[in-house]
């Protein structure tokens, strides 16, 4: 299932397809609120009523009933979402075992499974891309054209230069003042960073903040073919090799600076998913989507 969801994620600009195939058989919402509606958290029963949706009628229980009824669920309206794409050139980072998928792709899709049951629950959602040191922001809203706007927006995003800087950041983030769930997708190698305090700041606000840092096997293993030279793609200058000799140095450092990366969250009460692009999408959505018990509600 992993290796089909990326390959197509790999061969397909579609994301409305995309979106059917990872989002089949899921089965969970973004939040658990208090407000009745029509969500996927099941809450209970009620008759039916003039106006109903059929497909939320439940024919086996007629059967036993001999009534109409449907399947009520509980939901938030009233929490705007964000989606936070980091865009920069970093992203671009191809998967050494499934041509044609990277990065920015895999987490394009993530965000934009994320904006599909957004839509269906009725959320309000707005999309940030952090792109050549830019921020391009789209406002929040609900319904189907608010879905196939934000899609368009992820797929025309194009891993490109660096994050914005701070300045930059703090007028591009504008849903700081309402109470926002935020999704962001990046793959933190500079941290810490503009973005990242951006982020904790933002939690610090009692915004609802998770992140899922986006990773390739290779950059996780150190699996680097030795004969190509790299480049920096965000910074200007500088080639590189990546030999066996240099593969246990760079598993080290690479540990120290991901430990950073997790204590920071843990300490900010941001809950992190670590992502694998290799891996199916679905099994990273579940996590990600699962509802968090943060410091601040237990106080």
């Amino acid at each position: 299932m992993g290796l089909t969801s990326s390959a197509l994620i790999a061969h397909t600009t579609n994301l409305d397809l995309v979106i059917r195939h990872v989002l089949a058989g899921l089965g969970q919402g973004i939040h658990a609120g208090r407000e009745r509606g029509s969500g996927v958290e099941f809450s209970e029963y009620r008759a039916y009523a003039p106006g109903d949706e059929w497909r939320r009628v439940d024919w086996k229980l007629l059967a036993r009933a001999d009534r109409y009824y449907v399947r009520e669920a509980e939901r938030d309206s009233h929490v705007a979402l964000w989606l936070v794409l980091d865009a920069s050139a970093s992203m671009m980072e191809p998967s050494r075992s499934i041509p044609g998928l990277d990065k920015l792709a895999y987490a394009r899709t993530l965000l934009a499974c994320v904006a599909a049951i957004a839509q269906r629950q009725g959320d309000a959602f707005g999309l940030v891309v952090l792109s050549g040191g830019r921020v391009q922001f789209t406002p929040a809203a609900r319904g189907p054209r608010q879905l196939q706007r934000v899609l368009a927006k992820l797929n025309a995003a194009q891993a490109e230069g660096e994050l914005p800087d701070a300045a930059t950041l703090k007028s591009g983030l504008r849903f700081a003042d309402a109470p926002a769930l935020v999704f962001a997708a990046s793959d933190f190698l500079d941290f810490p960073s503009p973005l990242s305090e951006a982020l904790l700041r933002l939690r610090h606000m009692r915004h609802d903040v998770r992140l899922a840092c986006i990773q390739t096997e290779a950059e996780c293993t150190g699996g680097f073919d030795a004969d190509p030279a790299y480049r920096d793609p965000e910074v200007d200058g500088g080639v590189f090799r990546f030999g066996s000799d240099l593969r246990e140095g760079y598993l080290r450092n690479r540990e120290a600076h991901f430990a950073t990366v997790t204590a920071a969250c843990r300490a900010g009460d941001v809950p992190l998913v670590n992502a694998r692009i290799e891996q199916a999408p679905g099994e990273v959505l579940r996590q990600w989507l699962r509802p968090h018990l943060h410091q601040a509600g237990r106080r």
